[in-house]
């Protein structure tokens, strides 16, 4: 994993992400109204991937955290924020700082992760991944899965093989969005993002 930890790393200065994308008031990412931050770059490629875009680990969009925390709380009906992508534990250093100004602020955090919750917490891990799961209060967890997709408005995940982990009991009886849910998300500039089914971000021009 190291030649993967230097691709992602060298370009980007400290206290900085990478980002693919971004939205406020997401309903369909997570419990509540939340943001939705996609990190850019994933070395998996799984077929039938759905954001395909986020794969590269060149630079996109570098934000600053501080910056990024500002604007996700500057949005009051922002309860909580989603970490999707990309792989968000290639970028957990920076995502835990995020976190934390987050949650000092009452919000909840979630990520998604094509990593299993047992290789997050093994010494392979990405650099960064026990910190940035002791920030987390939901992971959803595992690859998508081809073969196992789930196409069900009652699954909050993509396929059978991933599982979502709770690590806040104030959020176990939030579990209720659901996988092949989407939203329309009209920008200022007139471009569009959809979102939520099955976690994807497809931007478009209005």
């Amino acid at each position: 994993m190291t030649n993967d930890k230097e691709r992602i790393t060298n370009d980007i200065p400290p206290g900085y992400l990478n980002i693919m994308g971004y939205v406020d008031e997401s309903e369909v990412n997570g419990p509540g109204c939340r943001a939705v931050v996609w990190v850019q770059g994933c070395n998996r490629e799984c077929p039938s991937c759905f954001n395909p875009a986020s794969w590269s680990f060149e630079i996109n969009q570098l934000i600053a955290v501080d910056e990024l925390a500002d604007k996700i709380l500057s949005n009051r009906s922002n309860q909580g924020v989603t970490f999707s992508g990309g792989e968000p534990f290639w970028q957990a250093p920076a995502l835990a700082q995020l976190a934390k100004k987050l949650k000092a602020a009452g919000l909840n955090v979630m990520s998604f992760s094509g990593f299993t919750l047992g290789e997050l917490q093994s010494p392979d891990a990405p650099p960064g991944a026990q910190e940035l799961l002791r920030q987390l209060d939901i992971l959803v967890d595992g690859p998508f899965v081809e073969s196992l997709a789930i196409n069900s408005p009652d699954s909050p995940v993509s396929s059978r093989n991933q599982r979502v982990r709770v690590f806040n009991p104030a959020l176990k009886d939030q579990i209720t969005w659901a996988s092949d849910q989407m939203e329309i998300h009209i920008l200022k500039d007139g471009s569009r993002i959809v979102t939520g089914f099955r976690g994807q971000m497809n931007l478009s021009e209005g």
